[in-house]
This record gives structure tokens, sequence and C-alpha cells, in this order.
């Protein structure tokens, strides 16, 4: 559970995650060691996972991206979602409801590295079915 001061933060820390202690600190009004604190607590209890690295426009505009729909086998799920982790071009795996059990999604160089990748997923034990969208452009993206 989060107090409106970890909401205040976390919003921080979406907008800029490499923002130094010390400003988020004063941004809040609190200490720096407080908002140590904070972070140490909000990491422990899992709200905080990681922090990572959003590419920009031109780093994405260097490939193409597709989602890859998997229909799994109910008893191969684990074991298909552990070797699609593995993989290093995946960026997302979501288990999904409807006619797929996961959806990938995948950056890759080139068109024939997406198909290679369709094909590494099409051989994993318990796939059962694959259908594949690459994405042309973003219109939204509030992440």
């Amino acid at each position: 559970m989060t107090t409106a001061k970890d909401d205040e933060l976390l919003g921080l820390l979406r907008l800029n995650a490499r923002e130094p202690v010390a400003s988020l600190a004063r941004k809040l009004g609190l200490s720096r060691t407080t908002v140590q604190d904070r972070l140490r607590r909000l990491e422990e209890n899992g709200t905080i996972s990681g922090y990572a690295v959003k590419l920009g426009s031109e780093s994405r505009a260097a490939g193409l991206a597709a989602m890859i729909s998997l229909g799994v086998e109910p008893k191969k799920q684990p074991d298909v979602a552990r070797a699609v982790s593995r993989i290093p071009q995946v960026e997302t795996l979501y288990a999904v409801s409807g006619k797929f059990d996961y959806v990938a999604v995948v950056r890759a160089l080139s068109a024939e590295e997406i198909d290679r990748l369709i094909d590494q997923m099409t051989q994993l034990a318990g796939v059962t079915d694959v259908e594949t969208s690459v994405i042309l452009s973003t219109k939204l993206d509030r992440r």
C-alpha cells in the first residue's frame, strides 16, 4: 500500500527515473534520507520492480516491432513463458484472454529477423498457434 507521498514520488520517477534523490527530496519537501527509505521500501514490497531506459523515437525507428500472438497448450504455458522470456528481442510478454494465450512484443532490425523469431517461437514445445502483426506506427504511448 502506498501513501500520497509515495504516489507523488512514483509520479516523479515516471517522468525521470534517473532524477537524483536530493532533487526528488526537494520537490517532495522531504529529507534525502526519507526519500531513500521510501525508495527502498517501494523496491522491497515490489511496487518498484526496476528502473529502465525508454528509447526515443529515433532509436525505436532503427528496426521493426511486431506482436506475436501464441496459442499454447495449458500445461505447457509456464515452460513457453520461460523460453520466450529468454529471447533477447522480446520486449514484453503478456498473458491474454481470447483466442491466444500470450502476446510477445518483439523488436528486430529486419523483417528476416522477425521471421526467424516467429520460427523460433513456433518450434517451442506446446505452441499450437501463432499469429503475427507488424507494428507500423505508434499513435499513442503513455508509458
